[in-house]
């Protein structure tokens, strides 16, 4: 696991109450990785990156098997997107939660626009200090959230006691490559400081996390180069805007976050980082 000491809690939440809106402009609905196909990486982007974020937000819902009333717990459910089709298109009663106020608010009214008010309801609050009543879900779902957490062994012992008996877990997860030379290690804690992560994990951390709160582990995939095309698209975006001379007049955290999306894909390309995605259950 590399480890990243200059990381507060605080940066995360002003991170994403200043940066929401910005994400919802440069990127999409989705504050996530696109998952793009092998015949879609050399396709029009325009036309794909949309796409490509909802395909990650239903790959993931097949690989979870997630099934109509299902109660789903979103642990970093951002502007709710994910949340709101879980309800809407799989008949879902969803949770969701973000540390974020500004991004609590948004999923309140997305949801409304949607519909699916009843089906959802949405938390401001840090995931570490949630308290939720034990086997109350049959699905804790999260995606690109735990690299936030500072202690992500405590959190997945609570996941298990929110899971019903046979419940599943669904994350996807930034990784630290396994077996890192110092180089690829400095790569990794650069990202680390950028995109306010007190820690990345590899994915054998994740493994020996899961097995010692009681989740087996059911599936692993490695889909790295099927979401590196994210960095580039939003690193062109970025670019092209001049976003970033706006950053350096808000907040100087900002201005890290940006410079540091070319740093990200040369990780993904050096093999420093993976991006993984985990299918876990509770332990009868």
């Amino acid at each position: 696991m590399i480890a990243c000491s200059t990381v507060r809690k605080q940066d995360i939440r002003s991170h994403y109450n200043l940066a929401t809106l910005f994400y919802r402009l440069f990127w999409g609905r989705h504050i996530h990785h696109g998952l793009w196909s092998a015949s879609e990486l050399n396709a029009d982007v325009a036309a794909t990156s949309l796409v490509a974020q909802q395909r990650l937000t239903e790959t993931l819902a097949l690989e979870a098997d997630i099934r109509p009333g299902d109660r789903v717990l979103d642990v970093g459910c951002g502007m709710g997107s994910s949340s709101i089709h879980l309800a809407s298109k799989l008949n879902c009663q969803v949770t969701g939660v973000t540390v974020s106020s500004v991004q609590q608010r948004w999923a309140q009214c997305s949801a409304r626009w949607h519909g699916v008010t009843e089906a959802t309801r949405f938390l401001c609050a840090d995931a570490e200090q949630l308290e939720l009543p034990k086997a109350a879900f049959d699905v804790v779902w999260s995606i690109e959230c735990t690299e936030h957490l500072f202690d992500k062994a405590s959190f997945f012992q609570n996941v298990a006691q929110w899971l019903k008996p046979g419940g599943r877990l669904a994350v996807c997860a930034w990784l630290a490559g396994s077996m890192l030379d110092p180089n690829s290690a400095t790569q990794v804690e650069k990202v680390c400081e950028g995109f306010l992560c007190p820690s990345l994990g590899a994915k054998e951390d994740y493994f020996r996390w899961f097995s010692d709160a009681g989740l087996k582990l059911v599936r692993y995939h490695d889909w790295t180069t099927s979401v590196e095309r994210t960095w580039e698209i939003c690193r062109d975006r970025v670019d092209r805007s001049g976003v970033r001379w706006f950053a350096r007049v808000i907040d100087r955290n900002s201005v890290l976050f940006l410079d540091r999306f070319d740093t990200i894909l040369q990780a993904y390309r050096s093999g420093a980082m993976k991006y993984g995605c985990f299918i876990a259950e509770r332990v009868e």
